[in-house]
């Protein structure tokens, strides 16, 4: 017996039997009645058994009909898995990038890769949320292509797609009598802790901050680097100190236990750019590097 029709014809009957119908069946199907009809009829015979007890009512699943419907719906389920799983083996697989991105940096990096999923051919993007020294471990390593982070950038990287994020907001806890000022001067913190990372490279946004704090500040060290600054304002919220919130942060994040209070005098910024090792440049990484420099033009 030929696979085709026979698969046709147990699409019949499964349709037959759900809907106990020919005539719905012979719809669904956009056959004609008859044609179903036959197709049931078909594989009665070839299976030697009656599948429906008909009257001029009605239809019903005979015994034998009632317990081979499990079969034949689970081989209409199998044919269309089969059917699935071929083509996507006939499409080859699209090229994949890995991508690291500082947290902060995380709606540039999702713009990206929907970019590159739209091109043609379309380029996959995995993204992996890291500091910067998981990030530049990764470029090391060779588990990413590419990575977005912070200044200051390692030497033996090539970067492109440079932006600035400025900093403009003290985030203080929502209790404090901060929140009631206008503005705040950084050399006015004498009596707060500002929370800073140990590691403040020279020429970045940190070593600037702290010069601008008064000489006898006390800061509060709360790791190597701080790249996860959704999860610092937690610490905000606990009293363990004030921290410069980027513009993005303060756009992005709404807390009953933390509120941003613009700095007043202060001009500071955090750089980023898009960092890749020289070795190991490939076209799916000119295509990312692309795609982040066309997203900076359009955002």
């Amino acid at each position: 017996m030929d696979s085709g029709p026979a698969l046709r014809d147990v699409r019949c009957f499964v349709l037959v039997a759900r809907h106990l119908g020919f005539s719905r069946a012979a719809a669904e199907l956009r056959l004609s009645q008859p044609a179903v009809s036959q197709a049931v009829g078909r594989l009665e015979r070839s299976l030697g058994v009656r599948l429906f007890d008909r009257t001029s009512r009605e239809v019903r699943l005979s015994t034998p009909g009632k317990a081979l419907l499990p079969y034949a719906e689970a081989m209409l389920e199998s044919a269309a898995a089969f059917t699935e799983e071929a083509a996507r083996l006939a499409v080859p697989d699209k090229p994949l990038v890995r991508l690291a991105y500082a947290p902060l940096a995380g709606a540039l990096a999702a713009r990206a890769a929907r970019r590159l999923a739209r091109r043609r051919p379309p380029v996959g993007v995995e993204l992996r949320p890291a500091g910067w020294k998981a990030a530049t471990a990764a470029l090391a390593a060779g588990e990413v292509c590419a990575a977005l982070i912070g200044a200051p950038f390692p030497r033996d990287l090539v970067t492109a797609a440079r932006f600035h994020m400025a900093v403009g907001h003290l985030a203080v806890p929502a209790d404090d009598p901060l929140t009631r000022l206008p503005k705040v001067r950084l050399d006015r913190l004498g009596r707060h802790r500002l929370l800073l990372p140990r590691d403040r490279p020279p020429g970045g946004m940190w070593e600037r901050l702290a010069a601008l704090l008064p000489g006898s500040h006390r800061h509060h060290v709360v790791a190597e680097d701080i790249d996860d600054f959704a999860a610092a304002l937690d610490l905000v919220a606990a009293g363990s100190g004030l921290l410069a919130a980027p513009d993005p942060l303060v756009r992005a994040v709404r807390r009953d236990d933390v509120r941003f209070v613009p700095l007043d005098g202060a001009v500071l910024r955090m750089t980023y750019g898009l960092a890749w090792s020289p070795e190991r440049v490939s076209p799916e990484l000119m295509a990312l590097v692309q795609a982040v420099q066309e997203t900076l033009w359009t955002r």
